[in-house]
């Protein structure tokens, strides 16, 4: 039967919402309309938690959301709120954690059940539908009959919920000496899996912001056998099924463990952040392969996930329609070994070698993912051919799989535009820039951050989290200043813009007055000025996505550098040195954490150019791996502190710098890159 009236979710922007808006379960969004409903009704609440490209999500929409008589249910007995967890992250933490805590375990869909307040009494993941019936059921039954328990119920996990966001300030100044990374990086190391690179687990995630981190400190400890798991990890990542050779892109994460089957998702956050870090590897190695990654990621970027506005879009699906009509997981993507022979004909033979067209390479129900086992050089070899004339068979083949390709159906698109992760892009687009002097990356950068400014900066105050046509909305999170800041220093370190400064500089001034946590010098994720939830958390662990309080230290670590301003590096050395006692536990969750921590135990350096030519000398250091060094310059004299008095008329001059205080000025690149070598 279908149900051709809407709920009220029609009127909503988010992809994911209105992909329910035709359910039979009166869905109602997440505003203060809406949960002030089962206060005045005295109804339990229901909140159901996913996002658009989430693969269960949509299978428990089909089995128990479209269906009548599981709406019947809801809709008796429930105020039934539908969340977007990418629009809603504050949300989806807090229930995220009240899953885990009940279960053990959590995922998407999520789905919880709170009393009128909002306090959570039962919740898990997906749900078959009769499973799904009988809990609400029981749950409904028990409200009407004892509501006491789950009142009893609902204020134990509520004070459990609060402990686990309690953090003490550090009681005295941490001592931040080279020695803590001993004990660290031994437990680290021992999770690593050799072999296939990454973890020694399934499924696995690209956690890009581990292995910058474990690069960088390679690179300055010189761990050469470190170094060389880093590299195996991205050609394993970039190698697999994870990474679209096709069209480009990266899928969110492997089902395996060998990279080989991606759950096909494709999300702007892991494609922004994943392009730094080959961009980064590039700068390192000079190896071609990870140039070829990071073009064809911002190819697949600007052709399936930009608006001509100069914003990003989130997500593309994992599910698609297949050529029975029929929605299926992967279907735009995989390939069977009959059509590939059709397709290229003798280059098929190559091309089955490269992409292991084999049991290795073979998925499922005859189905084939693209995965690459050995180098272009030792492939070339067994074919007799050059790496080049190689490289021309595959890229020819490619090009066919793709123009068959665009025949299939598409995958969905999530084409809303959230700021933080615009501002993730913006900063992998710099990077980019930086390290292949592209200069259509830094122009793709700079109308990114123009599109922030004119839509989700409101009267250059406060941010908005997400826009979609013409309509931006819901107050921004920490995550969105934190990315949005770091996306204007990345700007400032590709074309020396001081404007960019002064925009971090507003930034800084709002997170302090909306976020700040006095108590612990950390950031809470959600502003003053929003409707409380059930906690108020602190963002504190590093996952696929940094956090946001760990790119806020790293912002004041660097702004600080730049302005001179020892108080903005004192603010990020206490919230370091309040983290600092957890991150021995596990320290994979707080690598953007050691990242910084780097920043005080090892060498670091600001590099100021002044003179005509600055900014031509700066691409110099621009265009190498160097980690542990801010860039700053300018063609002209400057009132920024870093740069003041130091232009000379006539003179172009390089200054080597720590902590404020600079060497002699040299004019020679290559001399001082020498010194940064040395010292």
């Amino acid at each position: 039967m279908e149900n051709n009236k809407s709920n009220a979710l029609i009127n909503e922007t988010s992809p994911y919402l209105l992909q329910h808006a035709y359910n039979p379960v009166d869905w109602h969004p997440w505003n203060d309309e809406s949960l002030d409903l089962p206060l005045k009704e005295n109804k339990l609440l229901l909140i159901s938690v996913g996002y658009s490209a989430c693969h269960w999500c949509h299978v428990m929409e089909h089995e128990s959301f479209e269906d009548h008589e599981v709406a019947k249910v809801m809709n008796a007995n429930y105020i039934n709120i539908k969340v977007d967890r990418e629009e809603r992250p504050d949300v989806d933490q807090v229930y995220m954690n009240a899953v885990q805590v009940m279960t053990g375990a959590g995922g998407w869909p999520m789905n919880i059940v709170a009393l009128p307040d909002g306090r959570p009494v039962w919740g898990g993941t997906y749900f078959r539908k009769e499973q799904w019936i009988n809990a609400l059921s029981q749950i409904s039954h028990l409200y009407e009959t004892q509501p006491e328990k789950l009142l009893e119920y609902a204020e134990k996990l509520e004070k459990g919920l609060q402990q686990i966001n309690l953090i003490e300030p550090a009681g005295s100044k941490q001592s931040l000496e080279p020695s803590v990374f001993k004990d660290i990086m031994e437990n680290w190391k021992s999770s690593f899996d050799h072999k296939n690179g990454g973890y020694n687990r399934s499924p696995k995630f690209m956690m890009p912001n581990n292995y910058d981190f474990l690069l960088r400190y390679a690179y300055q400890t010189q761990d050469q056998e470190l170094q060389e798991y880093c590299k195996h990890t991205f050609n394993k990542i970039s190698w697999g099924g994870v990474f679209d050779p096709v069209a480009g892109g990266f899928s969110r994460y492997s089902v395996d463990e060998k990279w080989h089957v991606p759950h096909f998702e494709k999300m702007l956050y892991d494609n922004a952040q994943l392009v730094e870090s080959y961009a980064r590897l590039y700068k390192l190695t000079k190896d071609e392969w990870y140039k070829e990654v990071v073009e064809k990621t911002l190819n697949f970027v600007n052709n399936e996930l930009s608006d001509a506005s100069g914003a990003f879009y989130s997500a593309l699906d994992a599910d698609s329609k297949n050529e029975k009509g029929i929605s299926e997981e992967g279907a735009y993507y995989v390939w069977t070994k009959a059509e590939l022979e059709k397709l290229l004909g003798e280059d098929f033979r190559i091309f089955s070698t490269y992409f292991n067209f084999n049991s290795f390479g073979k998925w499922e129900a005859g189905n084939y993912v693209l995965i690459r086992t050995q180098p272009k050089e030792e492939i070339a070899a067994s074919h007799e051919i050059s790496v080049t004339e190689l490289n021309e068979k595959i890229e020819n083949c490619l090009n066919i799989l793709a123009a068959h390709r665009s025949k299939r159906v598409k995958p969905g698109l999530d084409d809303k535009s959230l700021t933080s992760w615009n501002a993730m892009m913006i900063s992998g687009y710099c990077e980019a820039y930086k390290a292949f002097g592209n200069k259509e990356y830094l122009e793709r950068a700079i109308k990114g951050i123009k599109f922030i400014e004119e839509h989700l900066w409101l009267n250059n105050d406060t941010l908005q989290h997400t826009y979609k046509n013409g309509r931006s909305h819901i107050n921004g999170y920490l995550e969105d200043y934190a990315f949005v800041i770091k996306a204007l220093l990345d700007l400032y370190e590709a074309n020396f813009d001081e404007f960019y400064l002064q925009k971090a500089e507003e930034l800084f001034k709002i997170a302090e007055q909306d976020f700040l946590d006095e108590a612990s010098g950390l950031f809470y994720f959600t502003s003053s000025k929003d409707r409380k939830l059930v906690t108020r958390n602190i963002e504190i662990s590093d996952n696929v996505i940094p956090a946001s309080n760990s790119v806020m230290a790293k912002n004041y670590y660097r702004m600080g550098q730049l302005m001179a301003n020892m108080e903005m590096i004192s603010v990020a050395e206490n919230m370091l040195g309040t983290i600092l006692p957890k991150i021995s536990e596990y320290p994979q969750s707080y690598s953007n954490w050691l990242d910084l921590l780097l920043n005080f135990t090892h060498d670091f350096y600001e590099v100021a150019v002044s003179g005509k030519n600055s900014v031509k000398k700066l691409e110099t250091f621009q265009r190498q791996y160097l980690p542990n060094v801010i860039l700053a310059g300018s063609s002209k004299p400057s009132e920024l502190p870093i740069l003041k008095q130091r232009y000379k008329e006539g003179e172009d001059l390089i200054y080597i710098c720590t902590m404020g205080t600079c060497s002699k000025p040299i004019i020679s690149e290559v001399e001082a890159l020498q010194q940064l070598s040395e010292v």
